[in-house]
């Protein structure tokens, strides 16, 4: 007897998620993630594109692995090159002949993250007290202690505001960037802003709001006054329950000797957990742009970038989130 009609094979609607690899079994401490970064950027007429800088490849190294990624671009360039940047950050130079009007950048990032050990065993019992002496730095970490100002001096307002918070911490350092944080929090509302670079210390203190990067190069100014190095991350956060829009976050990273580089989220009131996938890392946050470059085109050509950013957790169902921007050229 016939069996009857067999169904139809259905393609895997996400390949990269399901390919074959060791096992995944879920734990409390533990993240695996799919994330999905798309950006269109549609021109008024047709532009000769530079070179372009791409920021879309995760880390791949200590607590995060990078299991998977895959970055398609339309036009195709004409050359790509991948570089490993001053950061230790792996990123992507981009080539383009000819012109177009349209053009697309899709990455596709498998990640797994897990908790860094606690910070109080880290130290064994020997917490370094507070300002730190940079002798004892290695001079690789230089960069990452200089003021904003450009002379490398720090701002007055970021000194202020670190003196209060070294003052209630007994000069301990994880006392202090409690601290820090929770002064933050009490002066500065949070606010999104999706245009413009990241403010300097003096401007968010002043302006009493800001945006997570905004607050994140506030707690790397005033860590870096007290001998900490200090410096600003873009990634993503993935929330409990998810948002309804999910966009890039910004926290800062801490050189603690006896830790290493640990992140902190001044923005979220929180050190940063199995939760953060980092995407780059800075001393200057231009830096840590998803896509920066340059078109050139018929005078008073405006761009305008779309962006959508997809996050499927293991065993989770997927969050969308989308957003418009306008830019002039």
């Amino acid at each position: 007897a016939s069996a009857g009609p067999q169904p139809t094979p259905q393609p895997d609607p996400d390949p990269l998620l399901h390919q074959r690899r060791p096992p995944f079994h879920p734990h409390r401490s533990r993240m695996r993630a799919l994330i999905v970064h798309r950006l269109t950027y549609r021109y008024e007429a047709p532009v000769f594109l530079g070179e372009h800088r791409l920021c879309l490849r995760p880390r791949g190294q200590g607590f995060q692995t990078l299991l998977e990624h895959q970055l398609s671009v339309l036009p195709e360039p004409e050359q790509r090159r991948e570089l490993v940047a001053a950061s230790g950050d792996e990123i992507q130079r981009l080539r383009f002949l000819g012109s177009t009007d349209e053009l697309v950048f899709e990455a596709r990032s498998l990640v797994e993250t897990r908790p860094a050990p606690p910070l109080e065993s880290c130290f064994n019992g020997l917490e370094p007290p507070l300002p730190y002496p940079q002798g004892q730095l290695n001079s690789d970490l230089q960069g990452a202690l200089e003021g904003w100002l450009p002379n490398g001096q720090h701002e007055p307002a970021a000194i202020d505001l670190t003196q209060e918070a070294l003052m209630g911490s007994n000069q301990q350092t994880l006392a202090f960037l409690k601290q820090l944080i929770e002064l933050i929090q009490e002066r500065v509302k949070y606010t999104q802003r999706h245009v413009g670079p990241a403010w300097p210390a003096g401007r968010t203190l002043r302006e009493r709001i800001g945006s997570c990067r905004d607050l994140a190069m506030l707690m790397v100014a005033c860590c870096r006054v007290v001998g900490l190095p200090a410096r600003f991350v873009s990634g993503y956060q993935l929330q409990q329950p998810p948002p309804k829009d999910y966009d890039l976050h910004a926290w800062a990273e801490v050189y603690l000797p006896g830790a290493g580089w640990r992140g902190f989220d001044p923005s979220a009131g929180m050190e940063v957990n199995e939760r953060y996938v980092v995407l780059a890392t800075s001393s200057k946050p231009e830096l840590t742009a998803a896509v920066s470059g340059s078109f050139s085109g018929p005078p008073g050509t405006n761009s305008e970038l779309t962006w959508q950013i997809q996050i499927t957790e293991e065993a989770s169902a997927t969050e969308t989130s989308s957003r418009n921007l306008v830019q002039a050229a």
